[in-house]
């Protein structure tokens, strides 16, 4: 039971990895930031959930330094 769970989990993260691919957010023109890194990673967990229409988007806020 315990392998079926982590070939499903594996799986889930490929199927995840190659909607990310397949939106473009490993190129190295995009921009190095809170968003695109949240928006990447969240694809990638959403797995299959990408083909059914979900599109997981972050919305981050840094502080800024004081002046």
């Amino acid at each position: 039971m315990r392998r079926l769970v982590g070939i499903v989990v594996i799986l889930w993260l490929l199927v995840g990895a190659l909607a990310a691919f397949q939106r473009d957010y490993f190129t190295d023109n995009r921009e190095v930031s809170c968003k695109n890194v949240g928006d990447t990673a969240l694809t990638v967990v959403a797995g299959p959930l990408n083909y059914l229409g979900v599109n997981p988007k972050v919305k981050c806020k840094v502080p800024q330094p004081s002046e």
